[in-house]
């Protein structure tokens, strides 16, 4: 951001005193000192007004906007928090600390763990004008709160004008988390508006324009019902191209970039208009082994792929941007354990097992999407390679990732950061695109979600874990910590989960 100088002719004005006639000068530079302090007012309010606008680089881009029934976490970035909210959300700067939202407080639970009872925040508006009632609270979960999403049926009702009740038929461990992500995000029952290229809730900002293939606007909603946010106008900008984005931050075209690629971490060092953070979270990067088609159905071929991967010397080409992981739940997730030993690295052990299988000249795609560091697929490559695994990599958009490997499933091996937190359903999801069914992993998760009690619910959930790691659907390779660069104008930015949702709400930029 440039602030215009106003301080140039102030030499010009000095050495006009030193006039023969300084009455007649003084009374000159009196008025030129008036004017000049006007200008410098005047300026100071432009200044000031371009600080309340931020640029904020992302490396993907939205399919749409319908966050009800899209993939891809650019849309958590952008809506949840700043646009759409819950009755629970997470306390921002933070990946599981729940707290009341559009709820005035956590809710009543009953002991057996199945009824939860809210009372709704007063005052709650939409962005269209309409006001929150417990009506549209109770489409909006009852749309969300499916049998598949919570493990049973799910009831939702509105005792009265101001309350929620939601009753389960099997108890849930994971409902307030569920409540506090896009499961339990409110929308207005009554809205005209198309979720597809709009958005109409009641956060913060409201939904402004999108710019397709180029950038999203937010800008401040004035009638929100809490502290109103610092900043005017948020434009997120969608530059796929690590070098790109290092362009336009160093132009002053953005002032925050979200995920640097590691590689280019270099590009900053000694530059004192950024600082670089690492934010810490449960991205986790993940090779995918399509489970339910042959040769990849076969486990012996998983774990040798799994043993002929070294995943520490993937880490060191992450620049310090990522900590090893043995299986699919983080260090900051319940049930976390640590199962690096489990099929880890091996590459005599890789070859026995190929061989076992009939393997010995195994040929595979990964399909990938485009935007990933190029170096970090050629040493899986490499690594494949030196158990004599060839892989032939197909690099796409991701809109076609979507759609070929999410949700057509066709594909052999798949690279892609999974960046939500607590994800480990998936694992216990057969139509998931691992094409993973593990009956005892489903057996064991869904004991996990009945549990009353959280430890018992954290040593099931470790259990399935243990066995989802046994049986191979994926490798992780490494739980991902972004580096985001942003300007020393910039205070507030959120400094963990921010790959999975940025909140503006607190964010400030000055000078």
């Amino acid at each position: 951001m440039t602030v215009p100088v106003i301080d140039a002719p102030a030499p010009a004005y000095r050495k006009r005193r030193r006039s023969k006639a300084p009455f007649v000068i003084g009374g000159i530079v009196l008025v030129l000192a008036i004017i000049a302090t006007a200008i410098a007012l005047a300026a100071s309010g432009t200044a000031s007004a371009a600080k309340e606008e931020i640029s904020i680089g992302l490396v993907n881009e939205p399919q749409n906007l319908d966050i009800r029934s899209t993939a891809g976490v650019a849309l958590d970035q952008i809506l949840i928090d700043n646009v759409y909210q819950g009755l629970v959300g997470l306390k921002p700067g933070t990946v599981d600390q729940i707290v009341p939202v559009l709820a005035e407080r956590m809710p009543e639970v009953s002991s057996d763990g199945r009824t939860y009872d809210f009372a709704l925040r007063d005052g709650v508006v939409f962005h269209d004008g309409a006001k929150l009632t417990a009506q549209d609270v109770v489409a909006s979960l009852t749309a969300a709160l499916t049998p598949e999403v919570v493990g049973g049926a799910a009831t939702v009702t509105a005792p009265d004008a101001r309350s929620v009740r939601v009753v389960l038929a099997e108890p849930n461990s994971q409902l307030l988390w569920l409540l506090a992500n896009r499961p339990g995000l409110i929308l207005e029952a009554k809205a005209k508006n198309r979720l597809s290229n709009s958005a109409n809730g009641t956060g913060p900002f409201r939904f402004e324009q999108w710019k397709q293939g180029d950038s999203l606007t937010l800008v401040r909603n004035d009638d929100y019902w809490g502290d109103a946010a610092s900043l005017k106008t948020v434009v997120f900008r969608f530059i796929p191209d690590g070098r790109a984005a290092v362009s336009a931050l160093k132009e002053g075209d953005l002032d925050v970039h979200a995920a640097l690629l590691p590689s280019l971490r270099s590009e900053f060092d000694g530059n004192h208009d950024f600082r670089l953070e690492r934010a810490d979270g449960t991205d986790v990067f993940t090779l995918a082994f399509n489970s339910a088609q042959p040769p990849l159905n076969d486990l012996r071929v998983r774990e040798a792929l799994s043993r002929a991967i070294d995943t520490k010397a993937l880490i060191e080409t992450q620049h310090g941007d990522g900590k090893q992981i043995g299986g699919p739940i983080t260090r900051l997730e319940p049930g976390y354990q640590d199962l690096s030993a489990v099929n880890a690295y091996d590459p005599a052990a890789a070859r026995k097992l190929l061989a076992e299988a009939g393997q010995q000249n195994l040929s595979l795609t990964l399909t990938a999407p485009n935007f990933y560091d190029q170096s970090t697929i050629d040493l899986i490559s490499t690594q494949l390679a030196d158990v004599g695994v060839s892989v032939k990599v197909k690099r796409v958009e991701f809109a076609t990732w979507l759609e070929q490997v999410y949700t057509n499933h066709d594909y052999q091996l798949s690279y892609v950061d999974h960046a939500e937190a607590r994800d480990f359903g998936n694992y216990a999801n057969p139509g998931y695109y691992f094409g993973y069914d593990s009956a005892k992993v489903q057996q064991l998760y869904a004991e996990s979600l009945r549990a009353t009690d959280p430890t018992t619910a954290k040593e099931l959930l470790s259990a399935a874990e243990k066995q989802v790691a046994a049986d191979v659907p994926a490798k992780w390779l490494y739980n991902y910590t972004p580096t985001n660069v942003i300007s020393t104008k910039v205070t507030g930015f959120p400094r963990a989960n921010t790959n999975s949702r940025l909140n503006l709400e607190g964010v400030s930029i000055h000078g």
